[in-house]
């Protein structure tokens, strides 16, 4: 039996492309060693996150992630146990930023793709359902100026 978990959070303010990156290897390595698969989504300062994995490891990765300075607000929207994973490879949603030069129609791009991804995505479970929800809510949103 596999465990997820969904959680939202907002970035520390000032929280910067080379912060997210971190964010990014950090939790690519760690992940691996520990079974841990699933998607991040960061857009807007905003991050969504569904894991999978064992239940209690799960549980540690959420409770560090909610002692980790670069995240606020942090609370989960839903977890429960599944047959199988969703998401098999781990992969976060991600368009780097130049603080000092944005493109715009990149940004969009980026967008189209990541609500296709998820328009196509067949959830089954409440996690994975939520999380999508989720995502296209934050899609909906105009993007900021510094995301």
């Amino acid at each position: 039996m596999i465990y997820e978990l969904t959680y939202e959070s907002v970035a520390k303010k000032g929280l910067l492309a080379a912060d997210v990156h971190a964010i990014l290897e950090t939790s690519r390595a760690r992940n691996v060693e520990r079974g841990i698969t699933g998607c991040l989504v960061y857009y807007n300062r905003r991050f969504i996150q569904i894991l999978e994995g064992n239940q209690q490891t799960l549980q540690e990765c959420y409770q560090k992630i909610q002692k980790d300075s670069r995240h606020r607000q942090v609370r989960i929207i839903a977890e429960n146990a599944v047959e199988k994973r969703t998401f098999s490879e781990w992969g976060m949603a991600y368009f780097p930023i130049d603080e000092n030069n944005v493109n715009h129609s990149e940004l969009e791009q980026f967008r189209r793709n990541l609500k296709l991804l998820a328009d196509f995505s067949k959830p089954e479970s409440l996690s994975s359902i939520l999380f999508w929800v989720k995502v296209k809510a934050l899609l909906a949103e105009p993007p900021g100026l510094f995301l």
